[in-house]
């Protein structure tokens, strides 16, 4: 894995003054403006020294920790000799061990880096990212939308547009709200907030609008769009969400990198939910901001310049992503064929396979994003995340990818088959200690044996690995909460209360982990059983889950979880308490549904100074502005009857995107999205 495909990614690994990539620079000003003499590589290029070193580390420490986990379950297995169903068990634990032991280690990097105060790229003591801006190199600010809340969206593009005024560098960025919206009603809601946002923005920023009347290929074909029309008078575009809310020094500082390494396709940043008002949600964004960052720390010191992408918060040079990230549909039908749902990863696999650099970044600050405030709704989310990620297992061999490339497609997709597995495993276990508790003890299976053969019980091994293996999931919890004591622990309300919120948020993990196993078990069963979902706009924000609700998403759980408990009781006690805190969560799920839905409850233990998070105990300007704005009315602002024509900037260039191919060897590939874009 730590090898590159071709010659071509090792000259760019080699050799950083060869001009393998050009760098366009634009006029300032919107469309009209000649570009200046494309730059070779080259430049201000970051290091990465041993990386190589470093990845193959990495995976040696990986495989080994597998190795080590599967010969303790094999042994424990083999005892009494090895049936068909233990010989089952032991492939799901296999598979299962090696992906906690990535994320483990992947956690203990991020944690060595990150209290070393170390960059994770550089290895080089970490500082803040250049603000050095080149004005005439221009960038576009996107934010695509489709049927979202008007109010919320204008509110978090204002005031991520008047942070970006403050740095005096504004004059650098247009503005684009991208709409795909199919309601008539919210379109012209957007309409008349778009063009009342345009006349407030502070002078040198300017903001266009753009509805299309035919939403083909979704949010790729909405920046497919945007790139094809109007990508040639910029250099590079940020990605927002339509929740994204970012500060203006990280913009600028996202956009120098960018400037300064004429290499770099893709810089990502770590998004941090906030504003969560229920007690899921708390949790939630407390864990992500506590852990979080170290552990994108701990992926970017392994990934380097083959790091993933997200879908928002991050910027893209445009010219890289023209010229190589035009998606085809996969042969066949939805769930596994069709459009590419989970567009982000394929996208950075293809700018990584022609040599463009894709980072994450994992010390900015000021880049945040809302999660949907319960379960129910966060669910929903996760099942068009799977069935995207269930598609990148048709990509996995295509042709030219890089290998951490294809590690991002197993992983992103294992991060839901897991749950089936571990469902699957966690079911033929039970099956097997019942089978051996009902079985009678055969001491003499020769008719000349002399001595009996005692079956043989395991009761050490199966204890070490237990503990090895609760110990690889807690650590790098438990690392997080020790960076945290170290260096942030006034950001969260003080040391007692960040230890007490992360212990809590522990206890909470492990409660809902069987309810989040079995809806991700379900949504993987019904992608491939051919259930496709529909494109709907995320449900965001606080709300809490009737009783009705819960218990119908929940009853069967509960009731499987009841009978599960008794049998394994009944037939086999010992396995019955290993397997305990599983059942637990599955007889709670409904409650846990319910009650983790509160917004009451989130205010009770933020009044408590619980799960507060650093943007709650010290609030950025931008979430200040984002709250104000909020208040006011100003999706309905009297604007007059402003055409969309005004909204639209001038000079399309109509640059076709070429159809990239992902063919595998045998043919595994896709053809370009029917039809033209229609806007």
């Amino acid at each position: 894995m730590c090898c590159e495909n071709d010659s071509r990614d090792r000259a760019l690994n080699h050799d950083a003054d060869s001009p393998v990539v050009e760098q366009a620079g634009r006029a300032k000003g919107m469309p009209g403006g000649a570009a200046s003499e494309a730059r070779p590589g080259g430049g201000d290029r970051q290091r990465m020294p041993l990386l190589g070193l470093r990845r193959l580390v990495f995976f040696i420490l990986s495989l080994l920790t597998s190795l080590q986990g599967a010969y303790m379950m094999f042994d424990i297995l083999r005892a009494n000799g090895l049936t068909v169903l233990e010989l089952s068990i032991l492939v799901l634990f296999v598979c299962m061990f090696a992906w906690i032991a990535v994320s483990f280690w992947t956690g203990i990097a991020g944690f060595l880096v990150v209290f070393s105060k170390r960059d994770p790229l550089t290895l080089k003591r970490a500082a803040p990212l250049d603000e050095a801006l080149d004005p005439e190199r221009r960038i576009a600010l996107l934010m695509p939308v489709y049927n979202e809340d008007t109010e919320r969206v204008i509110a978090g593009l204002e005031a991520t547009c008047l942070s970006l005024a403050d740095t005096g560098k504004s004059a650098a960025f247009d503005v684009f709200l991208l709409s795909d919206t199919t309601d008539a009603e919210v379109a012209e809601a957007e309409r008349h907030a778009a063009a009342a946002l345009r006349r407030r923005l502070p002078a040198g920023l300017t903001l266009y609008y753009r509805r299309r009347k035919r939403n083909i290929g979704r949010k790729v074909g909405n920046l497919a769009d945007f790139c094809s029309r109007w990508g040639q008078h910029y250099e590079s575009m940020l990605i927002l969400d339509a929740d994204s809310v970012m500060g203006g020094r990280t913009l600028v500082r996202m956009a120098a990198t960018m400037q300064a390494n004429p290499r770099l396709g893709l810089l990502q940043t770590v998004p941090l939910p906030v504003r969560s008002n229920t007690l899921f949600g708390r949790f939630l964004q407390f864990a992500a901001t506590l852990y979080s960052p170290m552990l994108a720390a701990g992926q970017s010191v392994w990934q380097g310049d083959t790091a993933n992408y997200w879908g928002h918060n991050a910027i893209i040079r445009i010219e890289a992503f023209v010229k190589h990230c035009g998606l085809p549909s996969l042969p066949g039908k939805a769930p596994m064929g069709g459009e590419i749902l989970s567009h982000d990863f394929v996208e950075a696999a293809l700018l990584r396979r022609a040599g463009w650099e894709v980072r994450l970044h994992a010390g900015l600050e000021d880049s945040y994003e809302e999660l949907p405030g319960n379960m129910v709704d966060y669910a929903k989310r996760d099942r068009r995340w799977c069935q995207g990620n269930m598609q990148h297992l048709r990509l996995l061999f295509a042709k030219r990818l890089h290998p951490i490339s294809r590690l991002h497609f197993l992983l992103g997709a294992l991060a839901y088959v897991a749950s089936l597995l571990w469902l699957i495993m966690l079911s033929l276990s039970t099956v097997d200690a019942v089978f051996n508790a009902l079985a009678k003890v055969r001491f003499f299976n020769s008719g000349y044996q002399l001595f009996p053969e005692w079956p043989e019980s395991r009761v050490a091994m199966i204890a070490s690995l237990l503990a090895i293996t609760v110990i690889m999931l807690l650590l790098p919890k438990l690392l997080g909460i020790v960076v945290g004591l170290q260096q942030r622990r006034r950001d969260f309300g003080g040391a007692l209360r960040l230890t007490v919120s992360a212990l809590m948020e522990i206890v909470f993990s492990v409660l809902i982990a069987p309810l989040m196993m079995a809806f991700h078990a379900w949504f993987v069963i019904s992608v491939l059983s051919g259930r496709t979902v529909s494109w709907s706009s995320q449900v965001r924000g606080g709300r809490l889950i009737p009783w009705s609700v819960a218990w119908r998403r929940t009853g069967a759980m509960t009731l499987v979880g009841i009978i599960w408990g008794a049998v394994s009781y009944y037939y086999a006690p010992l396995f019955f308490w290993w397997l305990s805190p599983v059942l637990l969560g599955m007889v709670l799920s409904a409650p846990l549904l319910r009650y983790t839905s509160s917004i009451r409850g989130g205010e009770r233990l933020r009044r408590c100074g619980l799960m507060c998070i650093p943007a709650e105990v010290d609030t950025p300007e931008v979430l200040k502005r984002l709250a104000a704005l909020e208040q006011q009315d100003l999706a309905h602002a009297a604007v007059g009857d402003t055409p969309v024509e005004a909204l639209l900037p001038a000079g399309e260039c109509h640059q076709e995107m070429p159809i990239q191919s992902l063919r595998a060897p045998w043919g595994l590939g896709g053809a370009p999205y029917p039809g033209k874009q229609d806007v």
